[in-house]
């Protein structure tokens, strides 16, 4: 059973928690989601040592280039595997 709001207060929360609710669905039906790669089944998530000034200069390099650093790594390792098979 709902409980009346009693005060101005509970009318403009309620008020709000309305809208948002009405905002979040309206921009889950709108927009679709994106799965992320610890989500994805075709990732697997590794560990590799790099050097200290090397990770920071491929940080660097992400910022720049608006990349994630699992895409260059993957795109580099992508090419060192194909050169390795010719």
């Amino acid at each position: 059973m709902n409980k009346k709001p009693s005060s101005r207060f509970d009318d403009l929360f309620s008020a709000a928690r309305n809208k948002t609710q009405e905002t979040s669905s309206e921009s889950t039906k709108t927009s679709p989601t994106k799965k992320s790669k610890s989500r994805d089944p075709d990732y697997v998530r590794t560990t590799i040592y790099l050097p200290k000034r090397l990770h920071q200069q491929l940080k660097v390099a992400a910022v720049q280039g608006d990349k994630d650093m699992s895409e260059i790594i993957e795109g580099l390792v992508d090419a060192w595997v194909q050169s390795e098979d010719t």
